[in-house]
Protein backbone atom coordinates (compact mmCIF):
# COMPACT_ATOMS: atom_id res chain seq x y z
CA UNK A 1 0.00 0.00 0.00
CA UNK A 2 1.29 3.44 -0.85
CA UNK A 3 2.11 6.00 1.83
CA UNK A 4 -0.53 8.33 0.38
CA UNK A 5 -3.26 5.73 0.80
CA UNK A 6 -1.96 4.81 4.24
CA UNK A 7 -2.24 8.45 5.38
CA UNK A 8 -5.13 9.60 3.21
CA UNK A 9 -7.75 7.04 4.17
CA UNK A 10 -7.67 7.76 7.93
CA UNK A 11 -7.67 11.50 7.23
CA UNK A 12 -10.71 11.18 5.00
CA UNK A 13 -12.45 8.90 7.48
CA UNK A 14 -11.80 11.03 10.57
CA UNK A 15 -14.64 13.49 9.93
CA UNK A 16 -17.14 10.66 9.54
CA UNK A 17 -16.05 8.83 12.67
CA UNK A 18 -16.27 12.01 14.76
CA UNK A 19 -19.59 13.11 13.26
CA UNK A 20 -21.02 9.61 13.46
CA UNK A 21 -20.15 9.32 17.15
CA UNK A 22 -21.95 12.63 17.78
CA UNK A 23 -25.03 11.41 15.89
CA UNK A 24 -25.12 8.13 17.80
CA UNK A 25 -24.65 9.78 21.20
CA UNK A 26 -26.88 12.83 20.72
CA UNK A 27 -29.30 12.30 17.83
CA UNK A 28 -31.69 14.86 19.29
CA UNK A 29 -29.20 17.61 18.36
CA UNK A 30 -29.69 17.03 14.63
CA UNK A 31 -33.16 15.45 14.52
CA UNK A 32 -35.03 18.74 13.86
CA UNK A 33 -32.68 19.63 11.02
CA UNK A 34 -32.80 16.10 9.58
CA UNK A 35 -36.60 15.74 9.61
CA UNK A 36 -37.30 17.46 6.24
CA UNK A 37 -34.79 15.18 4.50
CA UNK A 38 -35.54 11.96 6.39
CA UNK A 39 -39.31 12.09 5.80
CA UNK A 40 -39.19 11.70 1.97
CA UNK A 41 -36.41 9.11 2.20
CA UNK A 42 -38.42 7.09 4.73
CA UNK A 43 -41.40 7.11 2.33
CA UNK A 44 -39.23 5.57 -0.41
CA UNK A 45 -37.31 3.19 1.87
CA UNK A 46 -39.81 1.46 4.16
CA UNK A 47 -37.05 -0.48 5.97
CA UNK A 48 -35.93 2.68 7.78
CA UNK A 49 -37.09 3.23 11.37
CA UNK A 50 -40.22 5.31 11.95
CA UNK A 51 -38.60 7.89 14.20
CA UNK A 52 -36.19 10.43 12.73
CA UNK A 53 -34.01 10.15 15.82
CA UNK A 54 -33.46 6.45 15.09
CA UNK A 55 -32.62 7.19 11.45
CA UNK A 56 -30.06 9.78 12.59
CA UNK A 57 -28.56 7.23 14.97
CA UNK A 58 -28.46 4.59 12.20
CA UNK A 59 -26.78 7.06 9.83
CA UNK A 60 -24.22 7.86 12.53
CA UNK A 61 -23.58 4.18 13.18
CA UNK A 62 -22.93 3.55 9.49
CA UNK A 63 -20.55 6.52 9.44
CA UNK A 64 -18.61 5.22 12.44
CA UNK A 65 -18.38 1.64 11.13
CA UNK A 66 -17.54 2.57 7.55
CA UNK A 67 -15.17 5.32 8.69
CA UNK A 68 -13.21 2.94 10.90
CA UNK A 69 -13.09 0.35 8.12
CA UNK A 70 -11.87 2.95 5.62
CA UNK A 71 -9.25 4.23 8.06
CA UNK A 72 -7.97 0.69 8.63
CA UNK A 73 -8.02 -0.14 4.91
CA UNK A 74 -10.61 -2.93 5.36
CA UNK A 75 -12.96 -3.10 2.37
CA UNK A 76 -11.99 0.48 1.54
CA UNK A 77 -14.00 0.73 -1.67
CA UNK A 78 -17.20 -0.51 -0.06
CA UNK A 79 -16.57 1.65 3.01
CA UNK A 80 -16.08 4.74 0.84
CA UNK A 81 -19.35 4.03 -0.99
CA UNK A 82 -21.20 3.59 2.30
CA UNK A 83 -19.81 6.90 3.56
CA UNK A 84 -20.79 8.60 0.31
CA UNK A 85 -24.30 7.25 0.73
CA UNK A 86 -24.55 8.75 4.23
CA UNK A 87 -22.98 12.04 3.21
CA UNK A 88 -25.63 13.03 0.68
CA UNK A 89 -28.62 13.16 3.08
CA UNK A 90 -26.39 14.58 5.83
CA UNK A 91 -25.35 17.43 3.55
CA UNK A 92 -28.88 18.09 2.31
CA UNK A 93 -30.20 18.15 5.88
CA UNK A 94 -27.43 20.03 7.63
CA UNK A 95 -26.29 22.64 5.15
CA UNK A 96 -29.36 24.08 3.46
CA UNK A 97 -27.69 27.36 2.54
CA UNK A 98 -30.53 28.26 0.18
CA UNK A 99 -32.88 28.55 3.17
CA UNK A 100 -30.64 30.81 5.27
CA UNK A 101 -31.93 34.37 5.73
CA UNK A 102 -28.80 36.13 6.96
CA UNK A 103 -25.89 36.57 4.50
CA UNK A 104 -23.29 35.45 7.07
CA UNK A 105 -25.19 32.27 7.86
CA UNK A 106 -25.82 31.63 4.16
CA UNK A 107 -22.09 31.98 3.45
CA UNK A 108 -21.17 29.66 6.33
CA UNK A 109 -23.67 27.01 5.21
CA UNK A 110 -22.47 27.32 1.61
CA UNK A 111 -18.88 26.74 2.74
CA UNK A 112 -19.93 23.62 4.68
CA UNK A 113 -22.03 22.42 1.74
CA UNK A 114 -19.08 22.78 -0.63
CA UNK A 115 -16.76 21.11 1.90
CA UNK A 116 -19.10 18.13 1.97
CA UNK A 117 -19.19 18.05 -1.82
CA UNK A 118 -15.40 17.96 -1.78
CA UNK A 119 -15.44 15.08 0.70
CA UNK A 120 -17.98 13.31 -1.53
CA UNK A 121 -15.55 13.68 -4.43
CA UNK A 122 -12.75 12.20 -2.32
CA UNK A 123 -14.99 9.30 -1.31
CA UNK A 124 -15.91 8.60 -4.92
CA UNK A 125 -12.23 8.56 -5.86
CA UNK A 126 -11.53 6.23 -2.93
CA UNK A 127 -14.41 3.99 -4.01
CA UNK A 128 -12.85 3.69 -7.46
CA UNK A 129 -9.29 3.16 -6.17
CA UNK A 130 -8.15 -0.41 -6.77
CA UNK A 131 -4.78 0.16 -5.12
CA UNK A 132 -2.96 -0.71 -8.32
CA UNK A 133 -4.56 -4.13 -8.73
CA UNK A 134 -6.69 -4.82 -11.78
CA UNK A 135 -10.45 -4.68 -11.38
CA UNK A 136 -12.64 -7.76 -11.71
CA UNK A 137 -13.98 -6.40 -14.99
CA UNK A 138 -10.47 -6.03 -16.43
CA UNK A 139 -9.51 -9.52 -15.24
CA UNK A 140 -12.65 -11.01 -16.78
CA UNK A 141 -12.07 -9.33 -20.13
CA UNK A 142 -8.44 -10.42 -20.15
CA UNK A 143 -9.40 -14.03 -19.37
CA UNK A 144 -12.00 -13.97 -22.16
CA UNK A 145 -9.39 -12.72 -24.66
CA UNK A 146 -6.95 -15.43 -23.57
CA UNK A 147 -9.62 -18.11 -23.98
CA UNK A 148 -10.48 -16.81 -27.45
CA UNK A 149 -6.80 -16.89 -28.43
CA UNK A 150 -6.39 -20.45 -27.13
CA UNK A 151 -9.57 -21.58 -28.91
CA UNK A 152 -8.18 -20.15 -32.16
CA UNK A 153 -4.92 -22.03 -31.60
CA UNK A 154 -6.82 -25.30 -31.03
CA UNK A 155 -8.91 -24.67 -34.17
CA UNK A 156 -5.79 -24.05 -36.30
CA UNK A 157 -4.10 -27.13 -34.85
CA UNK A 158 -7.10 -29.31 -35.65
CA UNK A 159 -7.29 -27.97 -39.19
CA UNK A 160 -3.55 -28.45 -39.73
CA UNK A 161 -3.63 -32.07 -38.57
CA UNK A 162 -7.02 -33.05 -40.02
CA UNK A 163 -5.92 -32.96 -43.66
CA UNK A 164 -2.90 -35.27 -43.30
CA UNK A 165 -4.85 -37.56 -40.98
CA UNK A 166 -7.66 -37.88 -43.54
CA UNK A 167 -5.15 -38.62 -46.29
CA UNK A 168 -3.49 -41.35 -44.21
CA UNK A 169 -6.90 -42.77 -43.32
CA UNK A 170 -7.87 -42.88 -46.99
CA UNK A 171 -4.65 -44.66 -47.93
CA UNK A 172 -5.10 -47.24 -45.16
CA UNK A 173 -8.67 -47.89 -46.29
CA UNK A 174 -7.44 -48.74 -49.79
CA UNK A 175 -4.78 -51.15 -48.60
CA UNK A 176 -5.72 -54.80 -48.53
CA UNK A 177 -6.34 -56.41 -45.35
Amino acid sequence: MSVLRLAGRPLLASMFVAGGINSVRSPQDVTPVAEPVVRPIRERVPLLPDRTEQVVRLNGGVQVAAGVMLALGRLPRLSALALAGTLVPTTLAGHRFWEADEPAERTQQLVHFLKNLSMLGGLLIAADDTGGTPTWLWRGRRTARELQREAGLVRRTVRATAGPAATIGGIRAKLPG
